[in-house]
């Protein structure tokens, strides 16, 4: 059974940065798409950012240009590199990975998820 456990998360201030982390276990996640949601108080679920295997990546367009996503198949880990956060991107983060078939930005496709990280973005 897979197991994703996210960390890193965190109260930081407008312009800052964070770094949040995604480690898999009870599986190697190397060949499978992966990527990051979050959800607001009272919004739904939202797509955040995508990568491939082959590490094509594909960002939300709230997010380009401020955030970057990156996977490091040695250590079964998933990043996601916060720079430039706004108070608007307050939220719970999960971790999600699809063992078969292409990333996406629909939240159904994802066979597993992370428990969450609360992101925290003070004006």
């Amino acid at each position: 059974q897979v197991q994703l456990v996210e960390s890193g998360g965190g109260l930081v201030q407008a312009g800052g940065s964070l770094r949040l982390s995604c480690v898999a276990s009870g599986r190697t996640i190397s060949n499978d798409a992966m990527g990051w949601f979050r959800q607001a108080p009272g919004k739904e679920r939202e797509f955040v950012v995508a990568i491939w295997a082959n590490g094509y990546k594909y960002y939300a367009d709230s997010v380009k240009g401020r955030f970057t996503i990156s996977r490091d198949n040695a250590k079964n880990t998933v990043y996601l590199q916060m720079n430039s956060p706004k108070p608007e991107d307050t939220a719970v983060y999960y971790c999600v990975g699809r063992s078969r078939g292409d990333a996406s930005t629909r939240v159904s496709v994802y066979d597993y998820w992370g428990q969450g990280t609360q992101v925290t973005v003070s004006s």
